[in-house]
């Protein structure tokens, strides 16, 4: 019973790599998450940007916690442009995207340096510090989607 139990273990583990390779089933699966990500990101963002604004109370605790968010976030959506049959299953993108995904994983590279960048800023707590890093971000995100979103 051991040795079943043993085997059926280390089978398990030494599959578990190829398991883990992805975690899309296919082309829609990977779109869905990219596109997921996008929306968790264009969130945390906005409320960053109602407080820079003056929408709403500037809460350092709140710019902190967004910014830590954007942070792992922006690092999710560049594996999905990479599997197999995202191509085909759509989503809302031009399709010059796909003849220049290396300069689009160089974008979400920035992307996540310019949210590392804020989050330091955001532990300042720093309003000014905060205004220039999230514009920093802010304007990678946007020539980003000039370039590849479609409406």
């Amino acid at each position: 019973m051991k040795k079943a139990l043993f085997a059926s273990l280390l089978s398990f583990t030494l599959a578990m790599p190829a398991i883990a390779a992805t975690a899309f089933t296919d082309g829609k699966d990977a779109v869905d998450y990219r596109q997921a990500s996008f929306q968790l990101i264009r969130h945390n963002m906005g409320d960053i940007q109602d407080m820079i604004r003056g929408n709403v109370a500037f809460d350092a605790e709140r710019v902190q916690r967004r910014a830590e968010a954007l942070a792992l976030l922006s690092q999710l959506p560049w594996e999905s442009f990479t599997i197999p049959g995202t191509k085909e299953a759509g989503g809302n993108v031009k399709p010059a995207i796909w003849d220049n995904l290396p300069e689009v994983q160089e974008r979400g590279a920035k992307m996540a340096a310019d949210a590392a960048a804020l989050l330091a800023a955001a532990k300042t707590a720093e309003q000014a510090e905060i205004r220039k890093a999230f514009g920093d971000f802010a304007r990678n995100c946007k020539a980003c989607h000039d370039k590849y979103k479609a409406d």
